[in-house]
């Protein structure tokens, strides 16, 4: 679980510049800089469906085609943020 983010997926690499900061300003093991920051979520009212888009969109404009996006972002809802 702590290799990739449970919020959108990206990986987690060893490089703590990519890890979200938790409320006490360590770096979290759980969620990306994308998505975490100061112990709360940059995107609190997503659902998951939205997430998904944003994912998306976010790797369109790196140039990867829209269906590889979707194949990366199919497994959002099983992530830890969005169990309930």
């Amino acid at each position: 679980m702590a290799n990739k983010c449970q919020s959108c997926g990206m990986p987690l690499k060893k490089d703590e510049s990519i890890s979200g900061t938790n409320a006490d300003g360590t770096k979290s093991t759980t969620y990306c800089a994308l998505c975490f920051e100061n112990g709360e979520f940059l995107q609190p009212d997503f659902s998951v469906e939205e997430m998904q888009r944003f994912c998306i969109d976010q790797l369109k404009l790196k140039g990867m085609p829209g269906i590889l996006g979707w194949l990366f972002t199919r497994g959002l809802p099983k992530l830890e943020r969005w169990k309930t």
